[in-house]
C-alpha cells in the first residue's frame, strides 16, 4: 500500500468516525429537544390547572362577596322600612289626635 493509499484510508476513517459523533450528537439533541417538549407540556399542563383552580376560588369569592353584600342591602333595606313604619305610625298618631282634638271640644 502506497503512502497515498494510506492518507485516503486515514481520511475516510476519520471522516466514518466524525459522521458517528455528528450523528450521535443529533441523537442527543433530539432527545433533549423531546424532554424540553414534554417539560413544557408539564408547565403548561400545570398552568392551566392553576389557572382553573383560581377562576374556581375567584367565582366562589365573588359569590359570598355579592351573598354578603345582599345580606347586608336587605338588612339596610328592612331597618330603613321599619324606621319608616314607625314614623308613619306616629304621624298616623299624631294627626288622629288632632283630628280627634278638632272634633271632641
Amino acid at each position: 500500500m502506497d503512502v497515498s493509499s494510506r492518507v485516503l484510508s486515514e481520511l475516510a476513517s476519520r471522516e466514518a468516525a466524525l459522521d458517528a459523533q455528528i450523528e450521535a450528537a443529533r441523537a442527543e439533541a433530539k432527545r433533549e429537544v423531546e424532554a424540553a417538549e414534554q417539560e413544557a407540556a408539564r408547565i403548561m399542563r400545570d398552568a392551566e390547572a392553576r389557572v382553573q383552580a383560581m377562576q374556581v376560588q375567584h367565582e366562589q369569592d365573588l359569590a359570598t362577596e355579592t351573598q354578603r353584600i345582599r345580606e347586608e342591602a336587605s338588612a339596610q333595606a328592612q331597618s330603613q322600612a321599619q324606621a319608616t313604619r314607625q314614623k308613619a305610625s306616629g304621624r298616623v298618631q299624631q294627626a288622629a289626635e288632632r283630628i280627634l282634638r278638632a272634633v271632641l271640644p
